[in-house]
């Protein structure tokens, strides 16, 4: 388990919809029967059986880490998470998108540049 996986833990705190998992599948909703959250991956029943899919494939995976960045509250935490992602992405390379990994970059270069000016301003100010 890497940091970035303990750091969202996505069988606890992500909430996996039926219409997600449609989509990503390219089913019909009704076509899936249960959708379960194990600690590693979801296993959906469906109507040819069933299957295993990564968290890491899943938009909730993607939106989770957002919302990491986007609360970051130090250059050295984002930092730190930034590395993560990085070592997440390099170890599970089949399991995220290209794009995916765009965003994300592209995420913590903003909120990187948005932290420079806030801390930078606060160092004036005191």
């Amino acid at each position: 388990m890497t940091a970035l996986f303990r750091r969202i833990l996505p069988s606890k705190k992500l909430r996996i919809t039926v219409r997600s998992i449609a989509q990503f599948l390219k089913m019909g909703q009704n076509l899936i029967k249960r959708v379960e959250s194990w600690a590693y991956v979801v296993f959906v029943h469906h109507h040819k059986g069933g299957q295993f899919i990564s968290y890491r494939r899943l938009e909730e995976w993607q939106n989770a880490i957002a919302h990491q960045i986007q609360t970051c509250p130090t250059l050295g935490q984002l930092s730190q998470l930034k590395t993560s992602i990085q070592h997440d992405s390099r170890k599970f390379k089949k399991q995220y998108q290209s794009k995916t990994l765009d965003f994300l970059i592209e995420m913590c270069v903003e909120r990187q540049d948005i932290l420079e000016i806030w801390e930078s301003s606060n160092w004036i100010a005191s």
